[in-house]
């Protein structure tokens, strides 16, 4: 049972207290007199999809003005992916914001441009657009060996006028294939993923947008990276490269960083990160690297009783599931749902079978653990098209939720960077004052709407001209957790029969499948077994490389 006492003063029974991230190096938990690890006041809303993100950014960044501050770091930039039609390319937005006085600095770990339509002769990467205009864009290749840059960010401060600051936290890179909607027809600028997905790819994802004091947390998380005096990179090739092509490898001064923007809402949140512990030198800001989304989760896993709620992109790692399925043992009425792509990223004889054996091992660990109070699911548009789930969010119990960079996988937790943010808010959910089951001070305004939002819109009761079972009233229905692992199940059952039936009749509103694991051939098996448990990882990274890396 939980402690009595409830959650206490700004949810730190689920945050991590001074000392537990693991980390004395950075400057994230040294900000706050009181000596609090997380920022209190904020106002945070989930975006759900890559257009609705895409639309509020480019108008964010068309109201800035001259002396304004823009910082973005990214896993992935396409210079030509349109936020919201012709003449919105992300590098036409960002280098005529730079060409009229906005202060632009990015950190790219590499930029990949589409071979099939682009020359490197005219646009090696993107921050060629930006620097060109005035700002400044960095390839930061500062990783292990066989690790990335994963983290998404944008951070948007207005000297003067801090009411407008404003900061992107998520899943979402800016490139092909993340323009979808609700309809997830797939973004028009598409790069191919397996056939099953089809020539654009449905794709779902979720960034945050937080207005208040957690802005200046995410600048420093930003201005650590960029202050780095390491070399962008220790690769030899790449260092004639950067010669030959006169790129920008050091960092410019960034301006004096502002004070925090005053509180503005009820949500407290937690940055959270993971650095790998680098070789030859760790970073000055995570010397022995940092691991505070992995120790978040388990701190909060611990507190779970009702239900874990999950989309992911993976869902591999034994490792990292054990955390899930410890829990699940220990508390018999705690179920565990999770939506997942239906499909692996990429076909092939080797990658495919990898990485499904690597899911596979994982499921069976949750049901060896929670039987059948787990449930995983993918999802498909009305068309019947598999959608891609990009999208990295975590809420237990309707009270702590996570959204971020990182995915339910051993390389997000140890290997490379990734930035999330945990909500916590102060404002009980009103339709339920106390939990129904007594256990603590109950649901949680942001969480339970973040996964009231997200699980409506799988049983199509988001929209008002598609009869769902519960109407636009499903809401009320979901937020019994029993309920709402009832209504999933039942949903996906009733479209895998009418599949089954050969798609007779009127199609079943919903857009959930039952996820089955395919079978693979025997050859396959023999093949990917063995390097999959001795070699690598299912996320793909040899298992050598993360030798030092422990939660």
């Amino acid at each position: 049972m939980r402690p009595a006492d409830g959650v206490g003063p700004g949810g730190a029974d689920w945050l991590l207290a001074s000392g537990e991230r693991g980390n004395p190096a950075t400057r994230l938990d040294r900000r706050r007199r009181d000596g609090t690890t997380w920022s209190r006041g904020n106002h945070v809303r989930p975006l759900v999809h890559g257009a609705t993100y895409f639309a509020e950014l480019l108008a964010e960044i068309r109201a800035l003005r001259a002396g304004d501050l823009l910082l973005f770091t990214d896993w992935r930039g396409d210079p030509d992916e349109r936020l919201d039609g012709p003449g919105t390319e992300i590098g036409t937005v960002l280098s005529r914001a730079a060409g009229r006085g906005v202060v632009v600095k990015g950190l790219l770990w590499r930029s990949h441009l589409d071979s099939l339509q682009f020359s490197e002769a005219e646009n090696r990467h993107l921050g060629e657009e930006i620097e060109e205009a005035g700002g400044e864009c960095l390839l930061d290749m500062r990783v292990r060996p066989g690790g990335s840059h994963h983290q998404k960010m944008v951070v948007l401060r207005h000297p003067g006028r801090p009411g407008l600051d404003i900061a992107y936290v998520g899943g979402i890179d800016l490139c092909h294939n993340r323009n979808d909607d609700a309809a997830h027809h797939g973004d028009r600028q598409s790069l191919p993923l397996a056939s099953a997905y089809g020539p654009h790819p449905p794709w779902h994802d979720i960034q945050l947008a937080l207005r208040g004091p957690v802005v200046g947390d995410i600048e420093a998380v930003f201005r650590e990276r960029w202050e780095d005096p390491a070399p962008l990179s220790r690769s030899p090739l790449t260092r004639l490269r950067e010669l030959a092509h006169r790129e920008d490898t050091i960092a410019d001064s960034l301006p004096p960083q502002a004070a925090d923007p005053a509180p503005c809402g009820t949500q407290t949140v937690q940055v959270l990160r993971t650095y790998p512990d680098r070789l030859l030198g760790g970073y000055p800001f995570a010397p022995d690297g940092e691991r505070s989304i992995a120790r978040a989760y388990d701190k909060a896993l611990r507190r779970a009783r009702t239900l874990i709620y999950l989309e992911d992109q993976y869902l591999w790692s034994p490792r990292v599931v054990a955390f899930f399925a410890r829990e699940l043992r220990g508390h018999p009425g705690l179920r565990l749902i999770g939506v997942i792509p239906t499909v692996p990223e990429q076909d092939g004889r080797l990658t495919g079978p990898m990485n499904l054996i690597g899911r596979i091992n994982a499921l069976e660990e949750l049901r060896r653990a929670g039987g059948g109070r787990v449930a995983l699911y993918g999802l498909e548009n009305h068309a019947g098209t598999p959608v891609y789930v990009h999208a990295k969010v975590c809420v237990i119990d309707d009270v702590w939720a996570s959204v971020g960079s990182d995915n339910i996988n051993l390389r997000s937790w140890t290997h490379d960077s990734e930035l999330s943010c945990a909500v916590y808010d102060e404002t009980p959910d009103p339709r339920l004052p106390r939990d129904p089951g007594g256990l603590g001070d109950g649901a949680r305004a942001f969480a339970r709407e973040l996964r009231l939002e997200l699980m409506r819109e799988h049983l199509d009761a988001l929209d008002p001209g598609v009869p769902a079972p519960a109407g636009r009233e499903a809401a009320g229905v979901l937020c019994d957790p029993v309920a709402a692992f009832e209504a999933f199940a039942a949903s996906a059952a009733a479209l895998d029969a009418w599949h089954a039936g050969g798609r007779r009749g009127p199609r079943p509103p919903g857009r959930l499948r039952r996820y089955v694991p395919p079978d693979l051939p025997a050859a396959q098996r023999l093949l990917a077994a063995p390097l999959n448990r001795l070699l690598v990882d299912p996320d793909g990274r040899p298992m050598g490389m993360r030798r030092r890396n422990v939660f």
